[in-house]
């Protein structure tokens, strides 16, 4: 089992409570209480921190005030005060430390943190919380320890690498913030044990070979029997393992210059 050592990172132990509130978890089930999506379910009462993906305060510096952590997330998230006294929770770049600012504008300098359109960010710089088109708010690259990369500038778009590897032309409109997302150890976690597992809302995954045959394809047979059938398939008899799922015609693939790996 690995974790993280948070008391190097972490300045505040409580969140902030006029930007949290409780949330019901859907653990995989759908309005009617069926299982929609296996292996969700149980785990420990997490407190929702309401995070600011949107940024709509332009021009106007914040102090980060403490480094926290978010049970919804890898990444770590700060405390903002705004000159004007708002109070915002965002996610933090790696290597952004309690009082210093940040701040969101056409015109901002290349410092972690700082949040500017594409079209004014050089080429090789690294990025996080991107918007996929202007005004959508941050929809990439928002996981702990990921950056993507601005290749080139192509008015009216910025070509961009994905932490996938995958290369997309992104309208230069579009706004994203300078540097890298803070936890950069978040993929390096082994959860270690079952019980460990269950706290954190992951139920077991049984095997297919372990079931009956009325249950999955892979099920019966007497002992260690083999798959039995010409292509690997999930429990609905569906191809899986290299398996194309991407729609051919998707609206989006035009934006697409080099698939992910």
């Amino acid at each position: 089992m690995t974790g993280v050592e948070y008391r190097k990172f972490l300045t505040r132990s409580e969140p902030e409570k006029s930007l949290t509130h409780g949330r019901k978890r859907s653990v995989g089930r759908n309005n009617r209480g069926r299982i929609t999506t296996r292996h969700k379910g149980g785990g420990v009462k997490k407190l929702y921190r309401e995070i600011d993906f949107l940024f709509d305060k332009k021009d106007i510096p914040a102090r980060v005030d403490s480094v926290e952590y978010d049970p919804y997330r890898t990444a770590f998230i700060g405390l903002l005060i705004y000159r004007d006294g708002e109070k915002r929770y965002a996610v933090l770049p790696s290597g952004l430390e309690p009082g210093e600012e940040i701040i969101a504008s056409q015109t901002a300098t290349l410092k972690k943190g700082n949040r500017l359109p594409l079209k004014n960010i050089p080429v090789g710089t690294q990025i996080y919380n991107m918007e996929i088109y202007p005004g959508s708010g941050a929809k990439f690259v928002r996981g702990g320890g990921t950056f993507a990369e601005v290749l080139a500038q192509d008015p009216p778009y910025s070509q961009v690498r994905l932490p996938s590897g995958e290369v997309r032309k992104i309208n230069d409109s579009a706004w994203a913030s300078i540097g890298q997302v803070s936890n950069e150890e978040a993929s390096l976690i082994n959860i270690g044990n079952a019980g460990r597992s269950r706290r954190m809302g992951i139920r077991p995954t049984v095997r297919g070979s372990a079931m009956n045959p009325v249950d999955h394809p892979y099920g019966g047979g007497e002992g260690r029997a083999m798959r039995g059938t010409r292509r690997p398939k999930n429990k609905w008899g569906r191809g899986v393992r290299g398996v194309k799922t991407r729609k051919p015609k998707k609206y989006s693939s035009d934006f697409i210059l080099q698939k992910r790996k």
